[in-house]
């Protein structure tokens, strides 16, 4: 931590002056009239009471009742010291879902203090990126941004307030000594766990200094916090149920820096989700690394000792845990408070998806029928090296067992293509199953080793760069073939669709999603009566590989019974 210059707390203790007694030498059998086995009942008793080392270790795994967090304040630093001043922030974020929630959680945090938002990059004093580490590219995506950040710093007019710029979440918890010292490109680092430092670490920047704290918590959830939703169309928003990840799959860079998992108490899920309802939000997302791996044990009667269910067929690299509200009564809860709200969650393990929490998607109608199920490659042979916890066969057999009981459930899944060892026997199996399976929307990307994780430390990144391209444009082509088919599986049909606003490609149309996320596409003059946050009926008369045409039918609702709830349109006589 030399290379890291921050301001530290100062804490004082009564009992640390018990070591100076441990390290002195008695010769003889009292001091000032003072018999020496009193002199060394009195040490023990003293560092009895002192610091244990649980005290050292933030979120030890003992069994404890909540305790709420919030506190963030820095007692060796007054509150007009960290007051914001009206400084303005403007926040770049990259990456995943997570990182859009981590910003409004860091917002928040700063807006408390006085600080205010622009989105005019020239008018900020303070510019925030949160990062992702996930892949080369998108690490060296924020390298090139800090080059032009910094280069608008110098030309920074002497009158105005000097621009501070920080680095937000993975990258600034994994570049930590790159960022500070070596490249000096910026003032302010915070890890995923350290927002609440946030003001502090800014009123260092503020006088010249650089400021960092990357350090990663066994139970920081922000639980307390309230995010300051920033939605790009108004009627949807990310809330965030568990942090970090226990599963240490050997190409993954996330347990290294977002830490082990932890889950969000559900009375503050459940708070958060009852004010965006009141707020009228029509959809939901529930976000995690591994979100169906929520379990809560905030609570003592939380804490038993019924062993955690899994899919079928599944394995893990930890001890199965045991007690705790799981995914399947989070979901069943948060499904209960707005049944005219759509509720969706990501990023899912196909491990954690034993029948009750299918069965619950299969019941409820406002939780959509789609499931993300990352596979990451065909190959049983791939598939141990990357430490997934199961086979070609068991992953088959759960995708089967889904539609079984969700018959009309959309997949969408993950493909990493060229990890270490793969050979093109393992390629071929990939296609097959991206074949076998008939997912409608798809993440893949060419293999990119990332140091820390398993696989940088085992293993061999011994497929040329060209091949892991081909394959991966192998699969993306096929992928999108069979994309084509399941979504012409869909003409003719009427489906639900939640408008979001219109089309980025025409001003005469509007788009919107269905239950299975699927991007729907039809003309504006149809929906004279429909708007953004609406749900309407639409019927599709066409498809592609990445979205669907249709015509509106009439406006309509989650709410009630039976069929969707329908209002008539009047349509335009155009």
């Amino acid at each position: 931590m030399e290379h890291l210059r921050t301001l530290k707390p100062l804490f004082t203790s009564r009992h640390w002056s018990a070591v100076g007694y441990i390290q002195a030498r008695f010769r003889c059998n009292s001091i000032d009239g003072v018999r020496l086995s009193d002199r060394r009942e009195s040490i023990k008793t003293r560092i009895s009471s002192g610091p244990s080392f649980q005290d050292f270790i933030k979120g030890a795994a003992v069994k404890k009742t909540h305790v709420p967090q919030g506190d963030d304040k820095h007692p060796y630093l007054s509150e007009e010291v960290v007051a914001g001043l009206s400084r303005k922030v403007y926040f770049e974020t990259y990456g995943c879902q997570m990182n859009v929630n981590d910003t409004e959680i860091a917002w928040s945090i700063l807006q408390k203090k006085g600080y205010q938002r622009t989105v005019d990059l020239k008018q900020a004093d303070v510019v925030l990126l949160v990062t992702c580490s996930i892949r080369e590219k998108a690490e060296q995506t924020i390298w090139n941004r800090l080059q032009q950040l910094t280069a608008m710093k110098k030309k920074r007019l002497k009158s105005q307030t000097p621009m501070k710029i920080g680095i937000l979440g993975c990258m600034a918890e994994r570049l930590k000594t790159d960022l500070l010292e070596k490249e000096k490109l910026v003032d302010v680092l915070a890890g995923p766990d350290a927002y609440r430092d946030l003001p502090r670490l800014l009123t260092v920047a503020g006088q010249g200094q650089q400021a960092s704290n990357v350090l990663l918590s066994l139970e920081e959830t922000y639980a307390d916090i309230m995010p300051v939703h920033h939605t790009p169309h108004g009627f949807s928003a990310f809330v965030s149920i568990m942090r970090g990840c226990d599963n240490m799959c050997s190409y993954c860079i996330v347990p290294f820096t977002r830490g082990r998992e932890r889950s969000r108490p559900v009375s503050s899920i459940l708070e958060e989700v009852r004010k965006l309802s009141d707020q009228a939000m029509k959809e939901v997302t529930l976000l995690g690394q591994n979100v169906n791996s929520y379990r809560d044990t905030s609570e003592e009667q939380f804490c038993g000792s019924d062993p955690t269910k899994m899919s079928r067929g599944f394995k893990t690299v930890y001890r199965s845990k045991q007690g705790g509200l799981r995914f399947s009564d989070l979901l069943d809860s948060v499904s209960l408070i707005d049944p005219d709200m759509r509720i969706r969650f990501t990023s899912p393990h196909p491990k954690d998806f034993p029948d009750e929490v299918l069965q619950l998607i299969a019941e409820r109608r406002n939780i959509c029928n789609q499931i993300h199920l990352p596979a990451q490659s065909g190959s049983t042979q791939v598939l141990t090296a990357m430490r997934r916890g199961y086979s070609r066969e068991a992953y088959l057999d759960l995708v089967h067992n889904i539609k079984r009981i969700i018959p009309d459930v959309s997949l969408s899944s993950d493909f990493i293509s060229g990890f270490c060892g793969e050979t093109e026997q393992d390629h071929q199996q990939t296609l097959s199953l991206i074949r076998e399976v008939g997912y409608n929307i798809g993440f893949l990307f060419a293999y990119s080793m990332r140091a820390k994780t398993h696989a940088s430390h085992r293993l061999q990144d011994d497929v040329p760069a060209e091949v892991k391209q081909r394959r991966l444009e192998e699969c993306i082509n096929l992928f999108r073939e069979e994309a084509a088919k399941v979504n012409a599986a869909l003409i003719g049909s009427t489906q639900l669709i939640l408008v979001e606003g219109e089309s980025k490609r025409s001003s005469r149309d509007l788009c919107g999603r269905t239950d299975g996320n699927m991007k729907v596409i039809f003309p504006k003059e149809d929906g004279e009566s429909v708007g953004a946050g609406d749900y309407a009926l639409v019927k599709i008369v066409s498809a592609n590989s990445q979205s669907l045409r249709g015509e509106v039918v009439c406006r309509s609702s989650l709410g009630g019974t039976g069929t969707h709830q329908a209002t008539p349109l009047t349509l335009s006589s155009s």
